[in-house]
């Protein structure tokens, strides 16, 4: 990059409504008509919430690719981690045993969910640098017959790393187990196709990739999977099975849903099919990521992950090792420049990220790393070069 690009002579003007791009893994920037559709109250039993309802979980399964109608959408109140507790208490019986797949924090807190549980587990931790591979998960389901079911991150959003779901999912079946995918970060952008990929059940959140806002997440499974899991749950309002036969039942929640935020839901999953789905929107995400990467390299930074496992959603850069870097001092400056970075999960080392999905293109990350040349300028970082035992340790970790 040249220099005079590199250190901008100017901060940059403010997003559109004097609103900060949220360069998160979600909550996310969301477009203005998603905004607007929160304008209107709706009744939760009111038979046009109810038909709401039923347009956005026949919607939802559609970007499954099933047609042979052997799955169903179940919505649930709450976060993303709401969901995620609600698959492992709905389908893992309580005599069964999970094979937890982590590279990041969400792989461990799948983990902690199962110790509060109460259920039995085996983990396979790969740390920040690395993902699980299939033959090593077909290794452990030979060595631990007890294994009935396995649960992997679609994509990591502490490191930013996307997993490889369809190797993983092949070695499952192989060894006659179940999978079941935390796809929180990555659907809608990045392929889960039921006719390609096997797994039982599926989680995400209105808030990632289809760019609505907080409030619910969903699950989707097979109906099999939904009938056998009545009376499993730990919960009365994790309930899967419950959730589900009383929507079927009644085309209503079972508990107070979050209207508006459906309302958000619909108009963001209008603007997704406008926009080509899943294909359309992962091209745009995978754009996002590739020219603000270049741009981010080009000043010294550099990524956590090599570019195999780069993730469209969101990626992990090491802090510099410039004596006047702090990174809190960074995010200030570049929140000043209407963009909100997030910081690192790693333990190891320490790191920042910055996300790729959301209401933006690469116009806009373009300047998000013209912000960030202006935001070192003024911190008077000449490089944004990490520190060499950051690369030592990523070097020894990924061997």
């Amino acid at each position: 990059m040249r220099a005079e690009t590199k250190f901008a002579a100017e901060p940059l003007a403010s997003p559109a409504l004097g609103e900060p791009y949220l360069l998160t893994p979600g909550p996310l920037t969301t477009a203005y008509s998603v905004k607007q559709a929160m304008l209107r109250d709706w009744g939760s039993w009111d038979g046009d919430f109810r038909s709401m309802t039923s347009d956005m979980r026949r919607r939802l399964l559609a970007l499954t690719g099933d047609t042979k109608d052997e799955f169903d959408c179940v919505p649930m109140q709450g976060s993303g981690s709401f969901c995620v507790e609600a698959m492992l208490g709905s389908f893992v019986p309580r005599e069964g045993k999970v094979l937890v797949l982590a590279n990041g924090a969400y792989g461990l807190r799948a983990a902690q969910t199962m110790q509060y549980l109460g259920r039995a587990y085996t983990l396979i931790d790969k740390g920040d640098y690395l993902p699980p591979r299939g033959d090593e998960v077909a290794a452990a389901l030979d060595a631990d017959p007890a294994i009935t079911h396995v649960i992997a991150i679609h994509c990591e959003t502490s490191s930013g790393i996307l997993n490889p779901v369809a190797e993983i999912a092949e070695a499952v079946h192989a060894k006659g187990r179940k999978l079941l995918v935390d796809s929180m970060s990555a659907f809608g952008a990045v392929a889960l196709d039921v006719n390609e990929i096997r797994y039982e059940a599926m989680v995400s959140s209105a808030n990632k990739c289809i760019e609505g806002v907080p409030g619910f997440g969903f699950i989707i499974a097979r109906k099999s999977e939904l009938e056998a899991a009545k009376g499993r749950s730990h919960s009365l309002s994790l309930d899967v099975h419950a959730q589900w036969a009383h929507m079927n039942k009644t085309g209503q929640w079972r508990y107070t849903p979050p209207t508006h935020v459906v309302a958000a839901f619909l108009e963001a999953l209008r603007q997704h099919e406008a926009e080509g789905g899943v294909t359309g929107r992962g091209a745009r995400y995978t754009r996002n990521r590739d020219v603000m990467v270049a741009g981010m390299r080009d000043l010294g930074f550099e990524t956590l992950l090599g570019d195999r496992w780069l993730s469209p959603i969101i990626v992990t850069f090491f802090n510099p090792a410039h004596a006047n870097f702090a990174f809190d001092r960074f995010y200030e400056l570049m929140k000043d420049k209407g963009f909100i970075i997030y910081p690192g999960k790693l333990t190891a080392v320490d790191s920042f990220r910055v996300g790729c999905i959301g209401q933006m293109d690469e116009h806009v990350m373009r300047r998000v790393v013209e912000a960030a040349a202006f935001s070192l300028h003024e911190m008077g970082v000449d490089t944004a070069a990490p520190p060499a035992a950051a690369l030592a340790e990523r070097a020894k970790l990924a061997a």
